[in-house]
């Protein structure tokens, strides 16, 4: 594969920020990576950061690129603070910039495919809660989305993780999240009960992790809403071994076609 350390502007933003991209490569005589690529327009797989990370560390803590390199997907990797994928009320405009200005400069700068069933976006933890988020707002644009050791009670999480002053910079305030469109629960129901074409959800949580509860609560609220979602647990922390494991699963998972992934 070919990796780009790619630095450019945001308007969104209004600074210089960066990205990780992986394209597909067909080789031949490259050792120990088996490349293919699927055609002129890559699928593509959003992969987002947690809450103490950048858009590094998905290279960095795990073998993403050799896992990616045999299903001829693209996966780019945004950078987003300490956002929660959010417009954040004393900040910059994360949510506009990950979900309107990065695809679009994506795609203007890489050949990546702009349809709903090859487009697809995954994260950990606070990514994972990103993730979701911009499948339930956006089910047009996503055909699956994966959460790995997701934040899927912000609230609770702003309440009990988050100092008072960072909640307020990012949200305004932990009483404005319940049924906003920053609230993963209400983004479900919402979903649910509109006309628009469902994605693929995939959901796994370790049982040792400290948001084990969270997310158990959340599956059964999904299953109750008759979501498409598949959930997966073992034991595990919310830590990079797990993460490592199910990203594997999660790219396995995905309705990738031509047969290079479990449909």
């Amino acid at each position: 594969m070919a990796f780009i350390d790619c630095h450019f502007f945001s308007e969104s933003l209004g600074l210089s920020t960066s990205m990780y991209v992986l394209l597909p490569q067909t080789t031949v005589g490259q050792i120990g990576l088996n490349n293919r690529s699927t055609g002129s327009k890559h699928p593509v797989l959003f992969l987002l950061h947690g809450l103490s990370d950048d858009h590094t560390i998905w290279l960095r803590r795990t073998s993403i690129e050799r896992y990616a390199a045999p299903l001829g997907l693209a996966v780019v990797m945004p950078a987003v603070n300490r956002s929660f994928y959010a417009d954040m009320a004393s900040g910059p405009k994360y949510w506009t910039f990950v979900s309107e200005e990065l695809p679009a400069l994506a795609r203007s700068f890489f050949p990546l495919a702009e349809e709903r069933e090859r487009t697809f976006v995954a994260g950990l933890s606070m990514g994972g809660y990103g993730a979701l988020k911009l499948a339930f707002r956006h089910p047009e644009r996503f055909g699956a989305a994966a959460s790995l050791s997701g934040v899927t009670d912000i609230e609770a999480l702003a309440r009990k993780r988050l100092s008072r002053e960072e909640t307020a910079a990012i949200f305004g305030s932990a009483d404005s999240l319940r049924g906003s469109d920053n609230e993963l629960f209400a983004l479900a129901s919402g979903l649910a009960r509109s006309a628009a074409k469902q994605p693929k959800l995939y959901q796994c949580c370790g049982t040792e992790d400290f948001l084990y509860e969270d997310n158990v609560r959340f599956r059964d609220y999904c299953r109750e809403l008759g979501l498409a979602l598949t959930y997966e647990e073992e034991p595990g922390a919310h830590d990079w071994d797990y993460w490592d494991r199910k990203i594997q699963s999660v790219l396995n998972w995905l309705p990738l076609e031509n047969g290079l992934a479990d449909k």
